[in-house]
């Protein structure tokens, strides 16, 4: 390992007051349209959630988001010609572990918040000094502040480089990874680009391509669970993919709507928001906090990165679902009751050592739902792994 911390630039949150205004002046005159019969959540998100978030948004004080974030050391650094950004929390326990945290669509770096202190500070927060992490929070390029989009051609293996030369910049040798939703499939491939630097990889949620059918053979094995995820994928098949077919083939489309409309970048992700989250009737707002689902619309809203998210998130092509050679990374994976991974499936391209499922509790949003479990679950795979 080479470190270039010379390259690395100290980054502080900070808006133009302006930019804020214009914000509040937009929602404040928002146009609405007449419901559609039954104004439910099978048609997109309600006008009558829209109205009342809408109300709440133009009130969210974007400063105190800024200031909470601000405590945590920050910066920015161009890696392969694209700004990236990270936020980088180092722990005062000696020979702590690094920690590299890869968020996914519809969130942001901010997801993170609410493990960054366990896993910095255990013994705070309920923990042994010995599970201490460095941690490391990137925005994935064309997300948040790793923006604007510089250039074309951004698939995994990319992003996967372009974090491991991250971690060399702030003076990690050997770390751990983990990611959920597109983090959970760059996670991976991080272990494949740098399986001598990676102790452990470990993803909440689906570890690798989504499976809808099975053979024969391998669907008598079923467990009831595995029976009702593979079920579960073919419905999100069957009724959801329309975000995914406009945001991979007109990711720009996106990006010019949500960017000229806050509240056409607020449904637009809200509704992800709502039906990924747990339990499936509860308010996404509820769920996971009124102050993560206006503050993540916010950044994407004052970024204008709506696009530039999309097209690295879904318009690339074979990246995503490609078969990979298994790295012989130790693996882990999480799996809450809205998640849908398979075991058996994972282990095609993956050295899975250890798998978690918690059938009753929990969202596609661990994070932010599940703090507790998902640091439990990552403390719990790296003690025996850590050098």
């Amino acid at each position: 390992m080479t470190t270039h911390q010379h390259l690395v630039d100290p980054f502080h949150i900070h808006v133009p007051d302006a930019d804020l205004d214009d914000l509040r002046r937009r929602l404040r005159t928002t146009r609405l349209p007449a419901p559609l019969p039954g104004d439910g959540w099978d048609s997109g998100v309600p006008v009558s959630v829209l109205e009342t978030l809408v109300e709440r948004w133009a009130a969210h004080d974007w400063r105190a988001t800024e200031e909470r974030w601000n405590r945590w050391p920050q910066v920015r650094t161009r890696i392969d010609g694209q700004t990236i950004h990270a936020v980088h929390v180092r722990s005062e326990v000696p020979g702590a572990l690094p920690l590299l945290l890869v968020h996914g669509w519809p969130g942001s770096f901010l997801e993170l918040e609410q493990v960054i202190g366990p896993l910095t500070d255990p013994e705070a927060h309920g923990g042994r000094a010995e599970d201490a992490f460095h941690v490391v929070v990137p925005s994935l390029p064309g997300f948040g502040f790793s923006t604007p989009l510089e250039e074309a051609g951004w698939p995994t293996d990319r992003i996967a480089r372009a974090f491991v030369t991250l971690m060399d910049r702030l003076g990690h040798g050997r770390f751990a990874v983990q990611g959920g939703d597109i983090g959970a499939v760059v996670a991976p491939e991080v272990g494949r680009v740098a399986p001598d630097r990676v102790v452990g990889v470990h993803v909440n949620g689906a570890l690798g391509p989504f499976v809808s059918e099975v053979g024969d053979q391998a669907a008598a094995t079923l467990s009831a669970l595995e029976q009702d995820r593979l079920d579960r994928v073919r419905t999100f098949q069957r009724e959801e993919l329309g975000y995914i077919a406009l945001q991979s083939t007109r990711p720009s489309l996106v990006g010019v709507m949500a960017a000229d409309s806050p509240v056409a970048q607020l449904a637009w992700i809200l509704d992800k928001l709502q039906a990924w989250s747990h339990p499936a009737p509860a308010p996404a707002v509820d769920v996971l906090g009124e102050e993560f689902v206006l503050a993540n619309a916010s950044l994407y809203w004052l970024t204008a990165s709506a696009g530039s998210a999309a097209y690295v998130g879904y318009a690339q092509g074979g990246a995503w679902g490609a078969e990979q050679p298994v790295s012989g990374v130790p693996t882990a994976a999480l799996q809450l009751a809205h998640d849908v991974g398979l075991r058996f499936a994972a282990e095609r391209e993956n050295h899975v050592v250890r798998w978690t499922d918690v059938e009753d509790r929990g969202g596609h949003f661990a994070a932010l739902e599940e703090p507790g479990l998902l640091v439990d679950d990552v403390r719990a795979f790296l003690r025996p792994l850590r050098p």
